[in-house]
């Protein structure tokens, strides 16, 4: 598993297999909240919502992958990308706001590239 230090926001080594990615950015968004919750009201109103995102991906790409069709796999898998969107749209807010720091711009780029590994499988489970 990918291990980062406290102030460390890089990804290093990262798995090939989307499963094991998407929870490791499950675990970088809830150290991440962790982190929300000293920066002042503002980002601790907003944590909760960046958890439930941020988090929900790697639950819901579980269960597309044990669909009951085809179109139901995508259908769930779309559900993921939907939750990547909001945590991208949320993690740019903060990230704009000040609250996040160019320290953690590398969560926001695994972010934008998870949107895109995700769109890529949606087109392929969709062409199957």
């Amino acid at each position: 598993m990918l291990l980062m230090e406290t102030s460390d926001w890089t990804f290093q080594d990262k798995p090939y297999d989307l499963r094991e990615r998407l929870f490791i950015f499950a675990c970088v968004i809830t150290r991440l909240v962790q982190y929300l919750h000293t920066c002042g009201p503002v980002a601790i109103k907003l944590s909760p919502q960046l958890l439930e995102c941020g988090t929900s991906a790697a639950a819901n790409y579980e269960e597309a992958d044990d669909g009951s069709s085809r179109r139901d796999r995508v259908a769930k898998t779309k559900i993921v990308l939907r939750e990547l969107k909001e945590t991208r749209l949320r993690l740019r807010i903060l990230r704009q706001a000040g609250i996040l720091t160019e320290a953690h711009d590398p969560i926001l780029a695994e972010s934008a590239e998870l949107v895109k590994i995700v769109v890529a499988t949606i087109i392929r489970k969709s062409e199957m």
